[in-house]
This record gives C-alpha cells, sequence and structure tokens, in this order.
C-alpha cells in the first residue's frame, strides 16, 4: 500500500504546486493556460514524437491484446459521454470531454512504475507496446470529436493536417523508418521538451483546479472516476481472460494500464478549447485521489506482484 501511495504522490504533489502558486498569486490564471497552450502544442507532440519514433512494435500485431484494452476504452467513452449528456445536461464538447477523461490513462506517472513493480521486466513488452499506440490513438479520436462537432469533413481533415498531435504521430512514424534514427543533435532538442510536458501540465492543471474547482461537476466527476478506476478494467479483465484468453502477464499489464487514473491529457483538451475544464480537473483530481484504493484491489485481483 505505501509503494503504491509514493506513486501516487507527484501527481499530488505537482498539482498542488499550481493550486498553491494560483492561490498566493505566484501564477495567474493567463499563466496557467499559456502553460497549458505550451504543453499541448509542443510539449506533448514532442512526448508522442519520441515514443512512436523510439518504439519496438512485434511483427505479428497481438490484435487481442489491442481489443480488449481499447474495446474497455470504447464503452466506458461512450457510457461516460452518454452519461454525461443525458444526466447531466453537458454540452456535446462538455460531453466528449468527459468521455475522454473516463478512457484516457495516466500512464507515465502512474501506468508505468505500477505495472513494472508489479510485472518486472516481463511485463515491459506489453506495456510499452501499449504506450506507443495509446496517446497518438486517443488523443487523434479526442481532437476529431471535439473538432467535429458541426464542421464540414473537409474542414475537419485540413485542421487535423496541421493539428501538433496528428503531425507528431506522422512524423514521429516516419522518424522509424530513417536508416539510423535521428542525430543526437536532434534528441538534444526534442527530449527536454518531451520531458517537460508532464510536470508542467500537472501544474497548469493545478492552477486550472484552483479557479474552477469541481464547480457543480462534483457528481460528474465522481461518475467518471467509478468508470475509469471500475468499470474501465473490469471490461479489460473479461475481455482479456475470458474472451480473447492472451497470457496472464499480457492480460495483467492491459487491466492495471486501464485502471490508473484519468490522464492529465483530458484537460489538455478541455484546456485548449476552452470547454469542460472543470470536468477534466475535477475528474483527474478525485480520480487519482481514490487510485490507491481501487490499485490495491485490482492487484489482489490479479494476484499480480
Amino acid at each position: 500500500m505505501l509503494s503504491v501511495f509514493l506513486l501516487v504522490l507527484p501527481i499530488f504533489g505537482l498539482i498542488a504546486v499550481g493550486f498553491l502558486a494560483r492561490f498566493v498569486g505566484l501564477l495567474n490564471d493567463r499563466t496557467g493556460e499559456g502553460l497549458s497552450d505550451f504543453v499541448y502544442a509542443l510539449a506533448i507532440p514532442c512526448l508522442i514524437f519520441r515514443t512512436l519514433a523510439k518504439a519496438t512494435l512485434p511483427e505479428v500485431q497481438p490484435w487481442g491484446y489491442w481489443l480488449a484494452y481499447f474495446g474497455g476504452v470504447a464503452v466506458v467513452w461512450v457510457l461516460a459521454t452518454v452519461i454525461a449528456r443525458r444526466l447531466f445536461g453537458v454540452t456535446e464538447t462538455e460531453g466528449a470531454v468527459a468521455g475522454f477523461s473516463a478512457a484516457q490513462s495516466n500512464t507515465v506517472l502512474v501506468g508505468i512504475p505500477l505495472i513494472l513493480e508489479a510485472y518486472g521486466d516481463e511485463g515491459a513488452v506489453p506495456l510499452f507496446l501499449l504506450i506507443a499506440i495509446h496517446l497518438p490513438i486517443m488523443m487523434t479520436v479526442a481532437t476529431i470529436l471535439v473538432e467535429g462537432r458541426g464542421t464540414s469533413p473537409l474542414t475537419i481533415a485540413r485542421r487535423l493536417i496541421t493539428h501538433p498531435i496528428v503531425i507528431a504521430v506522422i512524423l514521429g512514424s516516419l522518424a522509424r523508418l530513417l536508416p539510423g534514427g535521428l542525430p543526437d543533435v536532434a534528441w538534444a532538442l526534442i527530449n527536454p521538451i518531451a520531458e517537460a510536458a508532464v510536470p508542467c501540465a500537472l501544474i497548469a492543471m493545478g492552477v486550472a483546479l484552483r479557479r474552477y474547482g469541481f464547480g457543480e461537476g462534483l457528481g460528474l466527476a465522481s461518475t467518471i472516476t467509478v468508470l475509469k478506476l471500475l468499470v474501465h478494467p473490469f471490461i479489460v479483465y473479461v475481455l482479456a481472460l475470458h474472451v480473447f484468453q492472451i497470457p496472464p502477464t499480457w492480460a495483467g499489464v492491459a487491466v492495471l494500464f486501464a485502471a490508473s487514473p484519468s490522464g492529465i491529457n483530458a484537460y489538455l483538451l478541455a484546456e485548449r478549447y476552452r470547454c469542460g475544464i472543470a470536468i477534466a480537473s475535477g475528474s483527474i483530481a478525485m480520480s487519482t485521489g481514490f487510485a490507491l484504493a481501487s490499485t490495491i484491489l485490482w492487484l489482489t485481483v490479479l494476484g499480480a506482484g
């Protein structure tokens, strides 16, 4: 329990730094928005580019593994969107943010250290295989859903082609084809920006949490937390072990990946489009707060570690 608590502690710490900095006036709302813009337009694309450019993908794709995890993603995304729209009366764009919050996992700060602690080197291959496509797929789909509200297909296509996330996915895929890879001088520029993505995003979210709080979205944040921490991993557990019957270690990695709290990218998406910010920030904070208990539950169910 202590090791799991120590895993989620840095998340709270960085969010608290942003919250307190805004509370005492060291940062203002405009600074937080600017920091979010930097992360979304530059840092996250660099992180996606680096992940794709350096990823080692198998020659034969583990379709059962993909279907088990992303099947769970699809179900909770739809459930969260429908619940947000029909029970909480949010707008279409806010519904997309709610769905993304329920489906997007915090892989960097929680997923990676937790899974490697539970499964060691045996879990590294399925873990990084999933990470290689998780962020690009999730961010691209979320962008399409937000950009596609009442917009013509041609306009959507034009926006996607010029979108920093999509550009990062394309360039990262192309970089894999280079014979000797990128030169060291290129990585010397890319790596520092990529490494700034997570801490800057969490601090920016702390600023936003001080500004927006949970507002009237406490009920929706609670619903998203239940979907993220319990429903999502449960669906992946059933699909992985009882439908596709993938190896236990691979199944466990997929379940723990799904059981990670809501990822910071949901907040970045909301901040980018200035919509659903309270939903995203509240869901991330609440799901992270309850992640300790739910993680212990799923580690027990899986018999991992």
